[in-house]
C-alpha cells in the first residue's frame, strides 16, 4: 500500500514537490472539525435552519468574501501568516504579496492561510456552524463583514474615479 501511495505521489509531482501529504493532513483536520460541529450540533439539540434565506445566503456571501481576503491579504493579519510566508511587497490596497515558504505541513498551511479562494471553505463552514449555533450573532457578524466590503468596493470606485477626473 506505501508504494502504491508513493507511486500516486511520483506520477502526480511529476518534477515539481507537492507537499500531498500535508495537504491529507489539512483536508482531515477540516474533515474532523466539522465531524466535530456535526456532533456537537447533535449533542446539543442543535439542528440545521429548515429554509436558509436570500438574505442569509447573500450575507454567508458577503462575509465569507471579506473574512477570507482579511485573513489571506491583510496588512493586518500578516503575523498570522508570518510563519509561514515572506513578505515580497503590496498587491493592492492594503493588500500584501506573500510567498509561501518552508516545506511539508508549513507549506501547504502557507498555501491556505494565503489564498482567500482556499480560505473561504473554511470560513462559509464556520458560517454555517454559527448559523445552527448563534444564529443572531452570525447574521450581526455577516451584516458587519458586508458592510465592509461594501465599504471596499466603494472606496475603490471612489478612487478609481479621482484617478479618472485627474486626467
Amino acid at each position: 500500500m506505501t508504494e502504491t501511495l508513493k507511486d500516486i505521489r511520483h506520477a502526480y509531482e511529476g518534477e515539481a514537490e507537492r507537499p500531498l501529504a500535508s495537504y491529507t493532513r489539512v483536508l482531515a483536520a477540516y474533515g474532523g472539525a466539522v465531524s466535530a460541529l456535526l456532533a456537537a450540533a447533535r449533542l446539543c439539540g442543535r439542528h440545521a435552519p429548515e429554509k436558509i434565506g436570500v438574505m442569509d445566503i447573500a450575507l454567508m456571501g458577503l462575509f465569507t468574501h471579506r473574512l477570507s481576503r482579511t485573513l489571506a491579504k491583510d496588512t493586518v493579519t500578516s503575523p498570522i501568516r508570518a510563519p509561514f510566508t515572506k513578505y515580497e511587497g503590496v498587491s493592492g490596497p492594503s493588500e500584501l504579496k506573500e510567498e509561501v515558504r518552508g516545506s511539508g505541513l508549513r507549506h501547504a498551511l502557507g498555501e491556505l492561510f494565503t489564498c482567500p479562494f482556499c480560505l473561504s471553505q473554511w470560513v462559509a463552514t464556520g458560517y454555517a456552524a454559527g448559523l445552527v449555533f448563534a444564529p443572531r450573532v452570525t447574521r450581526m457578524a455577516g451584516a458587519t463583514m458586508a458592510a465592509v466590503a461594501a465599504s471596499d468596493w466603494l472606496q475603490l470606485g471612489y478612487s478609481r474615479l479621482m484617478k479618472a477626473a485627474n486626467g
